[in-house]
């Protein structure tokens, strides 16, 4: 995996390093991703306007001259309907037992944490520090809003709480520091050039799905999954082979399009990003096949990696 642009490789004091693990937990498009990415000052995590983009577990390493902490970036807190989305919620409450502290983050002109949501927060010991996120969002509503969010959070058990701007870093370093400062004493876990656990294919295959959320409208991009087949590395230049899997074979005209317009504007966008990622040129081929209810089936959903 690529080293981030700013990496800081301190040597850690034996007596005073932290290292642990932290897992951004929140309801769909609350900016868990947005924040990822802001505090590893990379993209690492896809981010788009569409609830519900996060499928797996994403792994990001942040590491300085004080302390490692490894991120998990889950899912969206949802109640599942289908087998991708129990697979899902599984894997959160996975990042949750294998985590230090939690962080829950909470855009408030959302429509305020379902019971369900603030339910599964209360079931955890674990140490959690509410992030009010989007403050750059509503600057003169602070007041008001604050006490919204302090009645229907009543009762869970929150160590600290920040009002944050994920997108514009605005009060991040203050969250972060009070966050390291809650991680275990130990040495780094990782060796500190390394940002994720991920392969570079898994970003890959990522980063053209992050596409599909952007270029394609409604049921398309939920309806898809990503493979990559064969990952060539070069010196100058990688070759890639995916596949995008989708539910049903009418989604397969639309993403080819007419002509094969459609596939190759996705193909461009996301090869940009792709070379963006491992900082040389890139192949990209891709082909659209269909695995018709996919999402509904088990075997499916774990052959593709979920």
């Amino acid at each position: 995996m690529p080293t981030p642009k700013d990496d800081t490789q301190g040597v850690a004091n034996s007596t005073s390093f932290r290292s642990g693990y932290a897992v951004i937990l929140g309801k769909p498009n609350a900016g868990k991703s947005t924040l990822l990415n802001r505090l590893l000052g990379t993209h690492l995590s896809i981010a788009t306007p569409k609830a519900q983009t996060t499928r797996h577990q994403i792994t990001g390493i942040y590491h300085d001259e004080d302390a490692q902490i490894v991120f998990y970036d889950t899912p969206g807190l949802i109640t599942p309907t289908y087998a991708l989305q129990r697979t899902m919620m599984k894997s959160v409450e996975v990042a949750v037992e294998q985590a230090d502290v939690a962080l829950f983050i909470f855009d408030p002109l959302d429509t305020f944490p379902s019971d369900d949501a603030i339910a599964f927060l209360k079931r955890w010991s674990i140490p959690m520090i509410l992030l009010v996120n989007k403050v750059d969002l509503y600057p003169n509503r602070l007041e008001e809003l604050a006490e919204q969010v302090k009645e229907r959070f009543d009762g869970v058990n929150f160590a600290h709480q920040f009002w944050v701007s994920a997108k514009e870093g605005e009060k991040v370093d203050d969250f972060l520091n009070t966050l390291k400062s809650m991680i275990p004493l130990g040495p780094p876990l990782y060796p500190p050039d390394q940002l994720s656990e991920h392969p570079t294919r898994f970003f890959v295959a990522e980063l053209i799905r992050e596409q599909l959320f952007l270029q394609f409208e409604q049921e398309i991009p939920y309806s898809c999954a990503v493979q990559v087949i064969e990952y060539k590395e070069g010196d100058s230049r990688d070759d890639i082979y995916a596949e995008i899997i989708v539910n049903r074979d009418s989604q397969k005209g639309m993403i080819i399009g007419k002509k094969g317009a459609a596939i190759k504007k996705l193909g461009m966008a996301s090869r940009a990003s792709i070379e963006a990622l491992i900082g040389k040129q890139a192949y990209l081929d891709l082909r659209v096949k269909v695995r018709e209810k996919w999402r509904d089936s088990d075997t499916w959903v774990r052959r593709f990696g979920y």
